[in-house]
């Protein structure tokens, strides 16, 4: 029997309108919170070479736990999946599964990003960070061992790859900061932030789709609420780790001597 429900994509993958009503919604409803994070203060003074080291060095160590244990959030997603149990969870599993390795490698190129800034590995796992740069991370976990399917893939991987890979463009799009390294090592210095950079990434539409599948054309108030809340958190943590790093850039350029822990 055919479930009048049941969604499956007919238009392009990166154009909203292929999806269903509620979803273009949802990507309406949650637009000012990813804005806030990818307009923020902190990615214009990163492109224009205006931060400074004390600041870069808390950025890099505090967003290592979530490029670190990614490939394990889209795991504890994984281990949600049944094969053969819905056209969904079969769509979520072939792609969870092709997208865990290059995640590991993403780990590898953040931190060739911190050595190329002074930052060692020790540092970065050491975490001598504030609380505020400590808590994506902790959601990221606490969504994809406890949320459903959908919603731990709405968290992370649509909600923070998407807004990972605009911030990025960004960054990039000015010189300032990419020609701040020198030329013999600048590749390898900026490979994570290229590779996100690329503004055709299809990873969170990809996400977008597979939340689709799994949701279909009607799901429930109950169901869209956790999706845009979800979706929303991930957001709002972003914007909280980067307003802590942008008060420590700030405070430092106001007082250079200082040396700031956290």
């Amino acid at each position: 029997m055919i479930d009048p429900t049941a969604f499956t994509r007919t238009g392009p993958l990166m154009d909203a309108s292929s999806y269903p009503a509620w979803a273009q919604h949802l990507i309406a409803d949650c637009c000012e919170a990813k804005r806030r994070v990818v307009e923020h203060e902190f990615y214009q003074r990163l492109r224009d070479n205006k931060l400074s080291q004390v600041a870069m060095r808390h950025y890099l160590i505090g967003g290592w736990p979530v490029v670190e244990q990614f490939s394990l959030y889209m795991a504890q997603n994984l281990t949600k999946t049944r094969y053969g149990r819905s056209p969904g969870e079969d769509m979520a599993r072939r792609w969870l599964m092709r997208n865990i390795r290059v995640e590991l490698n993403h780990a590898d190129y953040w931190v060739h990003w911190a050595e190329a800034h002074g930052v060692t590995l020790e540092e970065l796992n050491a975490q001598r960070v504030a609380p505020e740069l400590a808590a994506l991370a902790h959601w990221c976990w606490h969504t994809s061992a406890s949320d459903s399917l959908m919603v731990g893939m709405a968290a992370t991987n649509y909600a923070i790859e998407g807004a990972t890979g605009e911030w990025a463009h960004r960054v990039c799009s000015g010189q300032a900061y990419t020609e701040s390294f020198p030329a013999p090592g600048r590749k390898r210095a900026l490979r994570w932030l290229a590779l996100h950079a690329e503004y055709d990434d299809a990873h969170p539409w990809e996400a977008l789709e597979i939340i689709c599948t799994l949701a279909g054309t009607q799901p429930s108030r109950m169901q869209q609420a956790e999706l845009r809340q979800a979706i929303c958190k991930s957001y709002d943590y972003m914007f909280l780790f980067l307003e802590r790093c942008l008060a420590l850039d700030l405070q430092t350029q106001r007082t250079p001597a200082a040396e700031w822990v956290g």
